[in-house]
């Protein structure tokens, strides 16, 4: 007697499956609430009661925190679709998934604050997907571990420029940005120990300078 194989062991999934793939995490990105897998990370200390000034300037950092998370998702998800090593799309789906655990910690804060998330959302996505893809396209799998290193090793520096920033009293997002530096730390070394090139100067200052833009645009907007 032969064996019946069931139908879907035949079904590979083929690069529209891939863009479908990529379009459904912008939109879940972007207009979805996020989950996090893991519980909110708890302060080391009870909060102080926040003043209308710190209250705006915290929700104002979180609102940068939340779009540079915006921003790591578009990456992963740029980088995943332009590759087809299975190791790397396995190696980059789990640094988005504590990724998704960010955006989820951010929005919360930002709605605890009484703030709002970026209006420009939607720009910031499209502009790190579309650097992103170029990158891992062009410069292939080692480059684009290398851009998950520099990516991770800027956003790091900037999140502990963010806890010298924040209201002393605001210890729940104090223990937010915290958790998320340790993080992207480790989300650096995984990519540097698999291999990782070392990006050319003027890309590394690209990506410094459009992080500048965007820190400095989403405080406001």
């Amino acid at each position: 007697m032969h064996r019946m194989t069931h139908p879907a062991s035949f079904f590979k999934p083929g690069p529209f499956d891939a863009l479908l793939g990529a379009a459904d995490q912008a939109l879940r990105t972007l207009w979805a609430t996020p989950h996090a897998r893991r519980p909110m990370p708890v302060p080391d200390s009870a909060a102080v009661s926040l003043d209308d000034a710190q209250r705006r300037e915290a929700a104002a950092l979180m609102r940068v925190n939340h779009v540079g998370e915006v921003c790591a998702q578009a990456l992963y998800s740029a980088q995943t679709l332009a590759t087809r090593q299975t190791g790397l799309q396995a190696h980059l789906q789990a640094a988005a998934a504590e990724e998704t655990d960010h955006l989820a910690w951010t929005e919360a804060r930002i709605h605890a604050l009484g703030g709002r998330k970026s209006w420009l959302n939607p720009l910031w996505y499209a502009g790190a997907f579309a650097l992103a893809y170029a990158t891992a396209k062009i410069g292939g799998e080692r480059v684009s571990l290398g851009f998950v290193v520099e990516t991770e090793r800027q956003v790091e520096a900037h999140l502990h420029s963010h806890l010298a920033r924040l209201p002393v009293g605001d210890t729940a997002s104090i223990a937010v940005v915290k958790a998320m530096a340790h993080d992207e730390a480790q989300h650096a070394r995984e990519a540097q120990r698999a291999g990782a090139a070392e990006l050319p100067e003027p890309l590394k200052r690209l990506m410094a300078l459009s992080g500048r833009v965007m820190t400095t645009v989403a405080h406001r907007v």
